[in-house]
């Protein structure tokens, strides 16, 4: 070796080709170095700059081999350089666990119902978590909506019920106030939700001393006719049978059922009956029994009757009624005609199979007592 060459390669062959013995590296590695060796002996031409003898010649770090630059100008350089780039093929180990990483990245960043969004989630630079957990831990909030919307209608369900006592229990004391003694009548007028009878619209009157549209021009009557009625019909007494004729949504019938043992409703709207039967189901009454027919007819299959009520306002109490009310009964009903109000609560007391006696009481406005079915 002359000395211009030395000055160029201070290290002879056998030197680069002994010096990759030494680590403990494979085969293919070793005989790349040689043949890069050999290759770097043969680009005379190539400036001394441009090599890092170093780098070549020590080759026990796989870093330090990935990053030896290769001669660019050498058209023998760039053949050895894929030769040389090819051993780092050990360095794809670390890259398999890459495509676990989307997969937990796409778990942790799908926003979820909490609002977590992707600057939240976990940096790809922290140590590697069980796919697994990520999972788990972005679909524990996802119930969490359903919890915090359930919870208000729970509360809004109690509230509702608490305010509905209240209120009934204030128009119980009006009514004690207005002359109701009879606490049979209290008790029931306290227990039954008018409001269930009733629009929703209107559930915020139920408790209002006042009649209400139903529907088909009919109303239901005021909490104080109710319980005024149904104080005469008792008159103290325990009842048995008793007999309604208008049934409308059902709310009378359902206070009745409070005071005697069975309660017989008729109702000739077809529209109504049904109405009142879907509004006295969720209270699960088993001592009303609604019939759909003509309530001047009355119900002869079931009489006699130790009450009737008829609540709608005839010019005159029909004979059939009379007839099926047993002797001792008494019979309520709104006598005349609705021109100038006319309208008079009246009282029949059956004293003999063939007597009755008349008493005409308070003012009053109903809807007119009609024959047939519609």
């Amino acid at each position: 070796m002359t000395s211009e060459r030395a000055k160029r390669f201070p290290l002879g062959l056998e030197d680069l080709v002994r010096e990759p013995r030494r680590p403990e590296g494979r085969p293919g590695e070793v005989r790349a170095a040689a043949l890069a060796a050999s290759a770097a002996l043969n680009a005379r031409q190539q400036p001394a700059r441009n090599l890092q003898p170093g780098v070549v010649g020590k080759a026990p770090s796989k870093q330090s081999r990935a990053q030896a630059p290769v001669p660019a100008k050498s058209p023998v350089g760039a053949q050895a350089r894929p030769q040389v780039m090819t051993p780092p093929k050990p360095l794809a180990a670390p890259a398999a666990k890459s495509p676990a990483r989307p997969v937990v990245q796409s778990a942790s960043v799908r926003p979820s119902s909490a609002g977590r969004t992707a600057a939240q989630a976990p940096a790809p630079a922290r140590a590697p978590a069980k796919p697994g957990a990520q999972l788990a831990s972005s679909a524990k909030p996802a119930s969490r909506p359903a919890e915090r919307s359930a919870a208000p209608n729970v509360a809004l369900n109690g509230a509702m019920a608490l305010t509905s006592e209240r209120v009934r229990e204030r128009m119980v004391e009006r009514l004690r106030a207005n002359g109701v003694t009879d606490q049979r009548v209290l008790n029931a007028m306290s227990v039954v939700p008018r409001h269930m009878f009733v629009d929703p619209g209107l559930a915020v009157q139920a408790y209002e001393d006042a009649a209400l549209p139903i529907g088909h021009h009919q109303t239901i009557s005021k909490p104080s006719v109710v319980a005024r009625m149904i104080e005469l019909a008792a008159a103290g007494r325990t009842l048995t049978n008793v007999l309604e004729i208008g049934t409308g949504c059902g709310y009378q019938a359902a206070v009745l059922s409070q005071v005697a043992r069975e309660v017989y409703s008729i109702e000739r709207i077809k529209p109504l009956s049904e109405r009142a039967k879907t509004n006295l189901r969720p209270l699960r009454i088993p001592n009303i029994r609604l019939h759909y027919g003509d309530g001047r007819l009355g119900l002869p299959s079931a009489a006699p009757f130790d009450a009737i009520l008829i609540a709608a306002a005839g010019l005159d109490v029909p004979q059939a009624l009379l007839e099926q009310l047993a002797i001792g009964g008494r019979l309520i009903a709104p006598v005349g005609s609705q021109e100038g109000q006319s309208q008079v609560l009246t009282l029949v007391e059956r004293l003999g199979p063939a007597q009755w006696r008349e008493s005409r009481l308070d003012r009053v406005f109903f809807v007119p007592l009609k024959s047939g079915v519609i």
